[in-house]
């Protein structure tokens, strides 16, 4: 058993170092000149337009999300005025119910 985990540890060793390597080594200069240049755009924006949509929806996320709260608050801070009829109406039939079966 424990050479069966032996093997499967240097095989995920060995795919995992060699084959991932060969294919970034190529791409990290070009990526470094792109975030390293001063054209005035801020970093988190600088990787395109996946970058600029997802900085977008995160803002209007936020917004809305500040939005709600805000209105989640208010909305329990100040109740709901209650309908006076509600408590109002049981007493008057009752009085009148009453004064009905007195007056007979």
């Amino acid at each position: 058993m424990l050479q069966y985990l032996l093997a499967l540890c240097q095989i995920t060793q060995r795919t995992m170092s060699t084959a991932s390597y060969r294919q970034f080594e190529h791409k990290l200069p070009g990526k470094q000149k792109l975030f390293q240049k001063g054209n005035g755009i801020p970093v988190h924006l600088k990787g395109g337009i996946a970058d600029a949509l997802l900085y977008r929806a995160t803002m209007i996320l936020r917004v809305d999300g500040m939005a709600y709260a805000i209105y989640q608050l208010t909305m329990t801070s100040f109740p709901k005025k209650q309908d006076w009829l509600q408590f109002i109406l049981p007493a008057v039939t009752w009085l009148n119910s009453v004064q009905l079966t007195v007056n007979q």
